[in-house]
């Protein structure tokens, strides 16, 4: 396998495994003024991921920076392209995470109130614009000779595009409420439970329709079998944690709801391929894996360094996964 395909292959892993990871403690942070009733309930919920939601975001700075590294000018282009989204995605995880540490700080309703309305920006927003950045990629954006991509902040706002954000939005907003009915007891499992069954009824269509979309539509760019084969599949497993949470089987919903968000992530990535940013100005400008590709001696180093470091990362945050497995309840939380 030459190494361009290599890296390719490998930031496609990494953005799986951070929309599977992230996606959950978006929709955690998301339902947080819909599954709580009082601030045990919403204490409850921020535990629930408080040991794990800063650790997810790696896998992004990881995927960020193994494009930069791997394929320079794809980077630069998304920058050109995406610049106003991703700030706007920049800002929100930081707020996100600032309201994670400082909510506790204060003891005033009102304090945690404000914190927590930052907390579901910063969980929404993020949810919303990966959506609509990554089926702006398979799309294609106008882009000239010079790579630079000159479609506006507007045009970004496709059908398809709003499509695909309000489907990672809805997508991670049963992820989390699965994730909640499996990681705590009490009536924040069980609304979390009625929460997901009823959710796709509406996530499920908008699975189907992107799918559908991306595979067919002659304005966007056709996808192969096997990719229809894998959006196939990544619809029937959300249906079937639909079914398995309201038969209350917790842990095999979360293990379905993970493999309809990877096997989504797996047809946005195969789809693009070869191609890593369409031009739809001119087919002759769009990057490829070959042509926007680091030398051959800057991805071998990166190689090896990945060889070496990635089992550690991934030893070390599946052991903090292992180590806080057991369940959140109201007896856990204590009074401030």
């Amino acid at each position: 396998m030459d190494l361009p395909l290599l890296w390719f292959i490998a930031i496609a892993v990494l953005w799986t495994g951070y929309l599977v990871l992230e996606g959950f403690d978006f929709g955690v942070g998301a339902l947080l003024p819909v599954l709580s009733r009082d601030d045990t309930d919403r204490r409850v919920m921020i535990n629930s991921i408080g040991p794990v939601w800063d650790g997810n975001e790696v896998w992004l700075i990881t995927a960020v920076g193994a494009t930069f590294a791997a394929f320079p000018a794809w980077y630069a282009s998304m920058l050109s392209g995406f610049y106003l989204p991703l700030l706007l995605v920049l800002l929100a995880l930081i707020g996100r995470g600032v309201a994670f540490e400082y909510r506790g700080k204060v003891d005033s309703v009102a304090w945690r109130r404000r914190w927590d309305r930052v907390i579901v920006a910063g969980s929404v927003i993020p949810a919303f614009v990966w959506g609509l950045v990554f089926a702006n990629l398979v799309r294609g954006l106008a882009m000239g000779a010079d790579h630079v991509v000159t479609t506006s902040v507007f045009g970004l706002f496709t059908p398809y595009a709003v499509l695909g954000g309000l489907l990672t939005l809805g997508l991670f907003l049963l992820h989390g409420a699965v994730f909640l009915a499996l990681k705590t007891d009490g009536p924040v499992r069980l609304r979390a439970r009625s929460f997901a069954a009823r959710s796709g009824l509406v996530v499920v269509p908008l699975l189907v329709g992107f799918v559908g979309w991306t595979q067919g539509q002659h304005d966007l760019r056709s996808g192969t079998g096997w990719t229809l084969a894998v959006g196939i599949v990544s619809a029937v497993a959300l249906a079937l944690a639909v079914g398995l949470i309201a038969r209350r089987r917790e842990g095999w919903a979360f293990t379905a709801t993970t493999v309809a968000v990877a096997m989504l992530a797996v047809l946005i990535f195969g789809s693009l391929f070869p191609e890593v940013l369409p031009s739809t100005t001119d087919p002759a400008f769009s990057l490829t894996v070959d042509n926007a590709a680091s030398a051959p001696y800057t991805l071998g180093v990166m190689t090896w360094v990945a060889a070496v470091f990635l089992p550690l990362v991934l030893a070390y945050q599946a052991w903090s996964y292992w180590v806080f497995r057991r369940r959140v309840t109201r007896a856990h939380i204590t009074a401030h």
